[in-house]
């Protein structure tokens, strides 16, 4: 329960972290952040300790008693939102192309995926947004070391980077709850966060 996952909120109320439980209780109990309830009711430790935790399954044990884990924590004194910056990663070409194959269509699970660049890096094509796309794994070997148009293949749309900003990023494995979701109307939790590189 230690390490499930806390959304933490700069104090405008903004997604900036999603952090552990263990994490989120140092917070509070050193007076830097405060927990948030469903009805957007602010309690520092001491307030939220006092809370009844009979009737909530998201516990934890002290001597003595339980205490309830809170889902969601604001920062006293933190305004400022992460960067904006989208990362290039695998999980966000995913997304942007909807788990699609740019060249065939076919919707896939990302099992079924691997990334292509359009011009191929034998050829002088870089990694960016502009020059990757999603690609099913047939149309990938069919591609081969070649443009789509040298290989007689056209692409569905032309890759572009993407308008949207990921202000939350959840690592796989992690759960959101139905406490976060008022606070995520700009944010999907599902990105990867490992930033794709050029060699």
């Amino acid at each position: 329960m230690l390490n499930s996952s806390v959304l933490v909120l700069n104090r405008l109320y903004q997604p900036v972290h999603v952090t552990s439980a263990k994490r989120a209780f140092t917070l509070l109990y050193q007076g830097v952040a405060r927990a948030i309830d469903q009805e957007f009711h602010l309690f520092d430790f001491a307030s939220w300790a006092e809370l009844s935790a009979e009737m909530c399954r998201d516990s934890i044990g002290l001597v003595g008693r339980r205490i309830r884990v809170p889902r969601v924590i604001v920062l006293v004194a933190y305004e400022k939102l992460p960067r904006t910056h989208v990362r290039l990663s695998r999980l966000n070409i995913y997304a942007r192309d909807g788990n699609t194959c740019q060249y065939c269509g076919r919707r896939l699970p990302r099992t079924e995926l691997n990334l292509d660049h359009v011009v191929p890096r034998s050829q002088g094509g870089s990694t960016s947004w502009e020059n990757v796309v999603c690609s099913c794994v047939p149309c990938n070997l069919r591609k081969g070391g070649r443009t789509p148009l040298q290989a007689g293949m056209r692409l569905r749309k032309a890759p572009v980077r993407p308008r949207w900003t990921p202000l939350l990023r959840v690592q796989p494995g992690r759960s959101t709850y139905r406490e976060w979701l008022p606070f995520l109307s700009l944010a999907d939790a599902s990105y990867w966060n490992v930033e794709l590189l050029d060699d």
